[in-house]
């Protein structure tokens, strides 16, 4: 039986702000019996507390698994620092969930705050709904964002999704805030709804693939060919085949390609759909 934490209505619904439950991962709990875990030590608004004060605690961390249910959208730092194992969420998290994590896989059965997978290392992260601003990117005050790993978004996500990207993959099924993949260094960012304005800024190298409505690019990009790089369709066949069930993966091209940010070298890549318009439809103003 997985590890299973139910919210408390009576205390985390009405009386806590916020609760950081950064360090109860499935890899750290492995040994412990429910009862261990309800006198662990977290903090609600900045104080310690036990976690039988705010869940009640089942089961066991003895299978690598652990289930959050109840009233979730205010407990932040969920599965941060996971090195191994599982994490289901029944529901909505806070801001930070899966930051800094190393390996296993999160399901979020909802939606999610701001700092979504921020400084992820690997593993997969899949949320159902939607998520905040910053999914994907670099952790406050860190030059490096999502450095390995995959991160599938069935809604939408706010601004600066993906920014200072190292490496992994982030997909978006719904429509992206602006400056996605902002100062990306490498890696993918794949958008299946409208992409916002500013993508890719600042972009060093790595692709933006936007499968929606075409978008505005930057005037630092320069418009290349139109053409059907084998990699998009493998790449969209490998993210139905983890799960992200965006019917825009369908999606069959050809593609028209952008170059840029030439203020940051210009090897990076923007891949929409070509518009029909005339060769400076697409050009932001």
């Amino acid at each position: 039986m997985p590890l299973l934490l139910t919210a408390r209505e009576d205390a985390l619904g009405r009386d806590v702000l916020g609760v950081d439950l950064a360090g109860l991962t499935p890899d750290r709990l492995q040994h412990a019996s429910a009862a261990d875990v309800a006198h662990l030590t977290i903090k609600a608004d900045q104080r310690p507390c036990l976690v039988g004060d705010l869940f009640e605690v089942a089961g066991s961390g003895n299978d690598g698994q652990m289930v959050l249910r109840g009233t979730t959208s205010r407990v932040h730092r969920v599965a941060a620092g996971m090195r191994s194992g599982s994490v289901v969420v029944e529901g909505d998290v806070g801001r930070h969930a899966a930051e800094g994590m190393h390996g296993g896989h999160v399901t979020l059965h909802g939606s999610a705050g701001d700092w979504l997978a921020c400084g992820l290392q690997g593993g997969v992260v899949h949320v159902l709904g939607s998520a905040g601003d910053h999914a994907a990117s670099a952790v406050p005050r860190h030059d490096r964002g999502l450095e390995g790993g995959m991160v599938l978004i069935e809604g939408s996500a706010g601004d600066l999704a993906g920014s200072r990207m190292r490496r992994g993959l982030l997909a978006i099924g719904g429509d992206c805030g602006e400056a996605a993949g902002y100062e990306l260094a490498a890696g993918t960012v794949v958008v299946a709804g409208r992409l916002g304005n500013r993508a890719g800024a600042g972009m060093k190298r790595g692709s933006v693939i936007a499968l929606g409505p075409t978008p505005e690019v930057w005037p630092t990009f320069s418009r290349g060919s139109v053409w059907q790089p084998p990699i998009v369709p493998m790449l969209l066949q490998w993210l139905v085949q983890h799960g992200w069930k965006s019917p825009a993966a369908a999606a069959q091209g050809p593609w028209q390609q952008w170059h840029g940010d030439f203020l940051a070298g210009g090897r990076g890549e923007i891949f929409c759909l070509p518009d029909a318009e005339g060769p400076h439809c697409g050009r932001a103003a």
